[in-house]
């Protein structure tokens, strides 16, 4: 029964809303999202040595006076072309919430807890999250095009929130 209570309420909110919506008035039932402050990048080096890697290949595989080109070579320079464009596409980002670092790795999005953060350095070009256990995650503007500053300023402030070690040099 209390399913189906809560459908109902779900459903009859869902309809007020879209009314008021219409008249302009505030929604009523939402609950608000915690503030999240998202800087993003722009992944630019890998995408270059990916078009220069194939570009050396095109030019070696057919500087050879038996190279005839097939239908598997135009694939594989496609291919290789397409990863390009995706890895410059796929923005690098580093999101601070209010109890919780997140970022973009090779493998995935990945999550890091005030609990398993050792400490935040601040740099010039470079912001450095140091962690209890594994690799520092490092955001870089040289590399990626990160408003490090920002970041900086955002992580101060976080670091003074949950008492973390901030070395600002």
């Amino acid at each position: 029964m209390s399913r189906t209570w809560e459908r109902k309420v779900r459903k009859n909110t869902n309809q007020i809303n879209k009314a008021r919506k219409k008249h302009g008035a505030s929604q009523i039932g939402t609950s608000s999202k915690p503030k999240v402050d998202r800087f993003t990048g722009r992944n630019y080096i890998f995408p270059i040595v990916l078009i220069l890697l194939i570009s050396m290949y095109t030019v070696f595989v057919t500087t050879d006076p038996s190279f005839e080109p097939t239908s598997m070579f135009w694939v594989t320079i496609g291919c290789y072309i397409f990863l390009a464009l995706i890895f410059f596409l796929r923005r690098p980002y580093i999101s601070i919430g209010k109890d919780y670092i997140q970022t973009r790795k090779m493998t995935g999005d990945k999550q890091l807890h005030v609990s398993n953060i050792k400490g935040i350095s601040v740099q010039n070009g470079a912001v450095v999250i140091m962690q209890q256990k594994g690799a520092n995650w490092v955001f870089s503007r040289l590399l990626n095009r990160y408003p490090t500053d920002e970041i900086g300023s955002r992580l101060q402030d976080f670091a003074k929130t949950h008492n973390l070690p901030f070395e600002q040099k």
